[in-house]
C-alpha cells in the first residue's frame, strides 16, 4: 500500500502552524478482500413505487457484481425488520435466488430503523468470512416511527455496531429521513452517509458505494502521530481520534481501490525546531501490520504544498457551510449570514490555491443554494438542501475520496457564480476531503 506524509509550515492566527496530511492508497495490483455485507432496505409506505423499484435495481447491480467468494444477505424493514435472506456465498444458485427475492419485494407501513440496524448488524456479525470485514449497507427514506426514535439512542447503537466489528454505510433518499440519525450511525465507522435527491440517482449512489465495498484492500487503518516542539496538535478530519501517551491517533477504517483515505492534522509550534513521527497500522489478509511513514517537508507554494493547504481550506469551508444551515434551521439569521460569509471566504481561498486535486467548483452549487436560503430569510430552509449539505459535510469530514457522482445524486442545477482565478494560473474546480476539529487532550469528536 502506498503511504505518504506531507508537512507544510505556514503562518497562522495563533503563530506558526504545521499542517500534516497523511494518505493511504491501495496499489492497483493489490487483490481486493472478499465481501461480507448485509443489505438493509427500507420498504415503508413512502418507498412505494419508483423509490422501491430503484432500490431493487441498485441491490440487483450489487449482487450481480459479487463473486463466489463474496457473501451477501438481505434484510428489509417497515414496522418490522426481517432477515429475508441470510448472509451467504454468492454462488450461481444463491445469486439467482437472491435476484428472484428482490423482484418480489413490496412496500408496507412504518419505519423500524433502530431494529433494522441492530438485527442487520447481528446477522452479518454471525458469519465468519476469512479476510472479509462484516459490513452493513442501509437505505432509508424516512424517519423512524417504530421502536426507538431519539437521536441519543442511535448514537449508542452506531457506536455499539462499530465496537462489534461491523462497518455501517448509509444512504438517505429524499427529504424525510433525519440526517443527524444517519450521521450518528455511520460516524463511529468513519464512513459518512450519502444523500440522494430522488430515486433516479439511487443506482448511481449505490454503484459508488459498491466500488468501495468491492475494492477493499485493508481494514482497520489507523494513523499515529508523535509531535515534538508543538504547543498542541489537532485532527482536522472527523475520524474517531484519541490521545495515546504523547501521541495522537486517528482511526480511518478501510482503504479500497476506489477510495483512498486521507487525514489532516494541524499543530501550533512551540519553538522553531519541530519534528513529527508518523506510523500506520492496518489489517491485510487477516494480518496486522505496523509501518513507519517518513515525513516530507514541503514548500507552501509547491504543487504538493498547495494541495495540503487546499485540503485545510476545504475543511474550513464545509464547517462554515454546516454552521450556516444549522443556524437557518434554528432561525438564527445573523449567525447564518456570518457563517455564509465565512464559507464564501473559504471558497475564494480554495479557488485561489488552484489545486487540481481539491477543485473548488464542487462547492459552488451548494453554496448558491445556501446563499438563496439566507437571502430569502426563510423560516425553514429547503429540506433537500439541508440533507444534501449535511451529507456532503459528513462525507468530506470523513475523507471518503472517490469519483464524483452526477448532479442528480449530489447537487441541484442552480447557476454557478464565477470563481477567482487560481494563484498558479490553473482552472478552478472541485472534489473531496474535509474537517472537524479534535482537541489535543481528549478522544471526543467535536460536533
Amino acid at each position: 500500500m502506498k503511504q505518504t506524509a506531507w508537512a507544510v509550515e505556514r503562518d497562522a492566527e495563533g503563530g506558526r502552524e504545521v499542517l500534516l496530511l497523511v494518505t493511504l492508497e491501495a496499489e492497483a495490483e493489490t487483490p481486493r478482500a472478499p465481501v461480507a455485507v448485509n443489505l438493509v432496505i427500507d420498504r415503508s409506505a413512502s418507498m412505494r413505487g419508483a423509490p422501491l423499484a430503484a432500490a431493487v435495481e441498485a441491490a440487483r447491480a450489487l449482487v450481480e457484481r459479487a463473486g463466489p467468494k463474496d457473501y451477501v444477505g438481505l434484510l428489509t424493514f417497515d414496522a418490522d425488520a426481517e432477515q429475508v435472506l441470510p448472509v451467504r456465498a454468492m454462488e450461481s444458485g444463491a445469486k439467482s435466488a437472491f435476484l428472484k427475492t428482490l423482484s418480489r419485494l413490496d412496500s408496507g407501513e412504518g419505519t423500524a430503523l433502530h431494529e433494522a440496524v441492530e438485527n442487520g448488524a447481528e446477522a452479518v456479525r454471525r458469519v465468519l468470512v476469512p479476510g472479509a470485514r462484516p459490513q452493513l449497507l442501509m437505505l432509508t427514506d424516512g424517519e423512524p416511527s417504530v421502536g426507538p426514535t431519539a437521536l441519543g439512542e442511535f448514537k449508542v447503537l452506531g457506536q455499539r455496531v462499530h465496537d462489534s466489528g461491523v462497518a455501517l454505510h448509509a444512504l438517505g433518499l429524499g427529504k424525510h429521513y433525519l440526517p443527524e440519525i444517519l450521521e450518528a450511525l455511520t460516524g463511529p465507522s468513519g464512513t459518512g452517509f450519502t444523500h440522494v435527491d430522488d430515486a433516479e440517482g439511487l443506482p448511481l449512489a449505490v454503484g459508488a458505494l459498491g466500488a468501495e465495498l468491492f475494492g477493499e484492500v485493508v481494514a482497520d487503518a489507523r494513523v499515529y502521530v508523535l509531535p515534538t516542539g508543538f504547543a498542541d496538535l489537532r485532527c482536522r478530519h472527523r475520524y474517531p481520534s484519541r490521545v495515546e501517551g504523547d501521541a495522537m491517533s486517528a482511526a480511518l477504517g478501510a482503504v479500497s481501490h476506489a477510495f483512498p483515505r486521507r487525514v489532516l492534522f494541524a499543530g501550533v509550534l512551540e519553538k522553531g525546531d519541530w519534528n513529527l513521527t508518523v506510523s500506520t497500522s492496518y489489517t491485510e489478509h487477516g494480518d496486522t501490520r505496523r509501518v513507519s511513514v517518513p515525513v516530507t517537508r514541503l514548500l507552501p507554494d509547491s504543487d504538493e504544498g498547495r494541495f495540503v493547504r487546499a485540503v485545510s481550506a476545504e475543511l474550513e469551508l464545509v464547517s462554515y457551510e454546516a454552521a450556516a444551515w444549522k443556524a437557518l434551521s434554528r432561525r438564527q439569521q445573523d449567525a447564518a449570514e456570518r457563517a455564509l460569509e465565512g464559507a464564501d471566504k473559504g471558497l475564494y481561498k480554495l479557488a485561489r490555491l488552484g489545486s487540481a486535486e481539491v477543485p473548488a467548483q464542487r462547492h459552488v452549487d451548494r453554496l448558491a443554494d445556501l446563499r438563496r436560503a439566507v437571502e430569502r430569510r426563510a423560516a425553514q430552509p429547503s429540506a433537500l438542501g439541508v440533507r444534501r449539505a449535511q451529507s456532503e459535510v459528513s462525507r468530506i469530514t470523513m475523507s471518503r475520496i472517490g469519483p464524483a457522482l452526477p448532479a442528480a445524486v449530489n447537487v441541484g442545477p442552480p447557476p454557478r457564480p464565477a470563481l477567482p482565478a487560481p494563484a498558479n494560473g490553473g482552472a478552478p474546480g472541485g472534489t473531496l476531503d474535509g474537517a472537524a476539529l479534535l482537541p489535543w487532550k481528549t478522544g471526543n469528536t467535536e460536533p
